[in-house]
């Protein structure tokens, strides 16, 4: 046998090196799974927001949750892949959801939509997305429906179900106004509709006896002063507000307006101090009662709670655009925080199967923006992440928390 050359030597060494390097990037590749929307370098997210339309104030959570994703692009991204956010404008519109979320899956062909907005929008595109396969992520409403992992496998919802926050208010009334004459106002849709079965189950047999007045509004309407009159007339004592906050805000202005001086209590989705009730007069809604689940950056407890440094610092510097007082620019940059919790489960298997496996796989998953003592699970049977709940009062200033953290059954 021949003696090979020094140089036969290290050719053969580079070879085998770069055979080494190769094998190495095909096992790595192989070891990767995309889906639509998803690569080596890019992960590809849809959402309708109301940017425009009766609800368009809402559209800042789309905003927060691009400047999220921006700031973690800026610090390398999920698994050194980039989030790219395509959020398009629904104006609040059903018909228009469907059209840009056809165009999201079938154009864009994003990994998976996340946070669309609205009761109606979503359940407009409900069975199109479960029918496609799509995961239907953290939806921006509150509707018990999202969590039918038997039928609806593909959605899951993010908010306090609507059914449970109307059941702790019934629940607190029953134990503390007992007697109250309610009268209830709420949108004539799927989300209105829920959270009036949540208060009218919470009440059980007494429902009948207490709630002496209902009236709806249509999210075209242009004010709800009509509505407001009718529920004075009725000479109830206790305010029951299912409305978003366009008409949350007048509500709360035209109460205080006419003389009528009820219990106030406004629905969770139209507590922003920012959006809600500086436009309305934060001094007509002093006595207001309503639920929380995140900390309320308005409240002086929180002024030096690291999270909510933090979160003051993100706005400073990567949304300076939005209203620090506005609590939707919290909530969707809570939103967001999960979101990317979902993909950095999924590692190297972004197909949309592994996002949907993982986010039915959140184990006591905790965000410090929300109330002490509050984790997120999630299961293949459990699609609500969101279980508990505490009550606040209007001050004038801010929220402040009362009672106790209370467990809901959102099933």
């Amino acid at each position: 046998m021949k003696h090979l050359s020094l140089r036969s030597v290290r050719w053969f060494a580079a070879s085998a090196a770069l055979a080494a390097l190769c094998f190495g990037q095909n096992v790595l590749a192989q070891a990767a799974k995309y889906g639509p929307g998803a690569s080596a370098t890019e992960i590809k997210l849809g959402q309708t927001m109301p940017y425009s339309g009766p609800a368009s104030a809402y559209g800042t959570i789309g905003k927060v949750e691009t400047a999220y994703f921006k700031m973690i692009n800026d610090n390398g991204g999920i698994n050194g892949r980039k989030i790219d956010l395509i959020s398009l404008d629904d104006g609040y519109s059903p018909p228009k959801a469907v059209e840009q979320v056809r165009r999201l899956v079938e154009q864009d062909e994003v990994l998976a939509l996340f946070q669309t907005l609205g009761t109606p929008s979503n359940s407009a595109i409900h069975n199109y997305v479960n029918a496609k396969k799509v995961p239907h992520l953290l939806l921006a409403t509150g509707a018990t429906k999202w969590g039918d992992p038997k039928n609806y496998p593909w959605t899951m919802g993010f908010n306090l179900s609507y059914q449970s926050e109307g059941q702790i208010y019934a629940k607190w009334l029953l134990k503390n106004k007992p007697n109250a004459k309610v009268a209830v106002l709420y949108q004539n849709d799927d989300y209105g509709k829920d959270v009036l079965k949540g208060v009218k189950d919470g009440l059980g047999a007494a429902a009948a006896k207490m709630i002496i007045a209902e009236a709806t509004y249509e999210v075209t309407d242009p004010t709800i002063d009509s509505q407001m009159i009718k529920l004075q007339g009725s000479g109830a004592d206790t305010f029951i507000d299912i409305t978003t906050p366009k008409f949350g805000a007048q509500a709360v202005r035209k109460a205080y307006d006419s003389g009528w001086k009820p219990l106030h209590i406004l629905n969770n989705v139209s507590a922003s101090i920012g959006s809600v009730l500086v436009p309305a007069g934060v001094e007509k809604a002093i006595g207001a009662i309503t639920v929380s689940y995140y900390k309320d950056q308005n409240d002086p407890q929180w002024k030096d709670d690291p999270a909510m440094l933090e979160w003051r610092a993100f706005m400073g510097r990567y949304y300076r655009e939005g209203d620090p007082k506005d609590q939707s620019n919290l909530y969707g940059y809570l939103a967001a925080q999960i979101m990317v919790q979902i993909l950095k489960q999924c590692g190297n298997d972004l197909t949309r199967e592994n996002v949907m496996r993982q986010a039915a796989n959140l184990k006591n998953f905790k965000l410090p923006l929300l109330l002490p003592g509050m984790t997120i699970n999630t299961s293949p049977t459990d699609f609500f992440p969101i279980q508990q709940a505490q009550l606040e009062r209007f001050n004038g200033t801010q929220w402040q928390l009362f009672g106790e953290l209370i467990g809901t059954d959102a099933r």
